[in-house]
């Protein structure tokens, strides 16, 4: 039996999901969350098999979730539920640890099809996904490491707790940064913030 656990901020979607997933013999919805917090805590509590998540959410959005799920528990597989279907989103997800990334408005057919084959351990990503051309700031040529701590600037992390995160030491954070606002050339810490976080929704 496939153990699910859905999280999404619209209750409504969440219902039609489980409403269908009732007839399938070898998947169970174990729990529902309506933010990312309460799906960390939930996945604590009943260690489920897949994950179905939105990306934006309230306290804790997808992507965060993911990256926090996947280093406590590397086996869980999670599949991205979205109504965003350009390539960084999709980039966001895959770099987070998501198995999977599927439209909000794809048939259920389609659903439970992602949930079998990334419970076996495959991926599933949305042949629908437009794959657009990625915009003018993801052109910025930036390390693996310098999009790494500009995704955690752009969730509020201090650059000692990147360092911490990261398991590098504050300076070596600190230098990253001096090279990321040198690479796309603007002026200070603010500027610098702004940035991470317009970027972190980019395809929004």
């Amino acid at each position: 039996m496939i153990k699910v656990i859905i999280a999404e901020d619209h209750q409504a979607l969440i219902d039609g999901i489980k409403l269908s997933l009732e007839y399938e013999v070898d998947i169970t919805v174990i729990g529902e969350a309506n933010d990312g917090e309460m799906l960390i805590e939930l996945v604590r509590k009943n260690e489920p098999d897949v994950i179905i998540t939105d990306l934006r959410m309230p306290k804790c959005d997808g992507i965060c979730a993911t990256r926090t799920i996947k280093n406590e528990f590397p086996n869980v597989k999670i599949i991205a539920f979205s109504m965003f279907d350009k390539s960084e989103a999709v980039e966001q997800m895959k770099h987070a640890g998501a198995s999977g990334y599927i439209m909000k408005n794809s048939s259920l057919k389609k659903v439970i099809e992602a949930i079998r084959i990334v419970a076996k351990g495959g991926t599933y990503f949305d042949n629908s996904i437009t794959g657009k051309d990625i915009a003018s700031k993801e052109a910025i040529i930036l390390s693996n490491r310098e999009k790494e701590i500009l995704q955690l600037i752009g969730e509020g992390k201090t650059s000692q707790e990147i360092a911490d995160s990261l398991y590098i030491g504050k300076r070596t954070v600190d230098t990253h940064r001096k090279n990321i606002i040198k690479k796309i050339n603007i002026h200070g810490k603010t500027d610098l913030i702004r940035f991470a976080v317009e970027r972190k929704y980019d395809f929004s």
